[in-house]
């Protein structure tokens, strides 16, 4: 079974590379800039973006299954041109290389910052709309946007799926994604100071293992919430120091706080060309609902994530075994 998936070399798709190969699948891998990460690995390689239907049509020719995990993950609130560029515009044109290329099922890895959170006061599931204030982060209104064109082609008959997981975490992370960055900061003793607030983590290798378990089982049109467990920046960072065995930072900065100072820590990054991790966008999603459901994925795929802890000490033993971390 010949198997494509777009957005190859960022950290999910590493995993979910790794986890189709050890399920014999043929695996042709999209790559755009980079094919960090999948050295040494039995894939076919093809190279080409979502922007470019006539690279998609190479790349899905004689595909049984497309994962589409391409996208421009952003935490600024200016970057709406390259978001909608890549997550809606190239989520289209997957879209129509799938149906033009006859693909028999597409994977589509949407995201639950495509949902709306609020009301805090009760859970969210599958059945929450999808974000579409003009205030949203950019990065949330293109995966709601594109999540809606995927909806659009399942009714026009297109056979796909969709997965939402949350904040996800785990080893593979080359790059390393923007919550490794930090984790990698918490465990270097390099984040005196922490944020409130908290978010849903989820590990990489149970979002692309019960991808593909959905991918196996899941009638046409079915979608996922694949979450883990919330946890406070603080509890994050606790566990963090525990795994390292060192102390964990003291001070939890007040939201209001890091509000106002939040312009001002992204513009000094940007200009001494260090990537932010308190933005504007990325302190809207601290302030998230603390209860996102996984009972539809645990009822009809078995869906039981690892406890975080365990997570967090895989994710920081394979920093430390890659060379991210001195190993004393």
């Amino acid at each position: 079974m010949k198997t494509v998936v777009t957005g190859a070399s960022g950290h999910v798709g590493i995993n979910l590379i790794r986890a189709l190969i050890s399920k014999g699948r043929q695996v042709r891998a999209l790559s755009h800039l980079s094919d960090k990460g999948l050295e040494g690995l039995k894939v076919e390689y093809s190279k080409g973006d979502v922007g470019n239907i006539s690279s998609l049509l190479d790349a899905f020719e004689g595909a049984n299954i497309v994962y589409h995990l391409a996208a421009h993950i952003s935490l600024m609130m200016d970057d709406w041109p390259r978001c909608s560029d890549v997550n809606i515009t190239g989520t289209a044109n997957v879209v129509e290389a799938c149906r033009l290329s006859r693909v028999r099922r597409l994977v589509h890895f949407s995201s639950i910052h495509a949902l709306c959170q609020e009301p805090f006061s009760k859970p969210v599931d599958e059945s929450r709309p999808h974000v579409d204030s003009t205030k949203s982060p950019p990065y949330d209104r293109s995966k709601a946007a594109g999540e809606i064109i995927v909806r659009k082609a399942i009714e026009d008959g297109l056979n796909a799926i969709i997965i939402n997981p949350t904040a996800v975490v785990g080893p593979y992370d080359y790059r390393p994604s923007h919550f490794g960055l930090a984790l990698l900061q918490m465990a270097k003793g390099k984040l005196p100071v922490l944020i409130e607030g908290g978010f849903d983590w989820v590990d990489v290798r149970d979002v692309v293992d019960y991808a593909i378990k959905a991918e196996e089982r899941a009638p046409a049109g079915s979608n996922y919430l694949l979450s883990g467990e919330w946890l406070s920046v603080k509890e994050v960072a606790d566990i963090v120091a525990s795994v390292m065995g060192n102390k964990a930072p003291s001070l939890v900065c007040p939201m209001s706080l890091a509000r106002a100072c939040s312009p001002l820590v992204t513009l000094s990054s940007r200009l001494v060309g260090a990537r932010p991790i308190f933005t504007t966008a990325s302190l809207n999603a601290l302030v998230s609902n603390h209860h996102i459901l996984h009972d539809k994925a645990t009822r009809e795929l078995g869906y039981n994530p690892r406890p975080f802890r365990e997570t967090i000490a895989d994710t920081i033993q394979w920093f430390k075994d890659n060379g991210y971390l001195n190993p004393k």
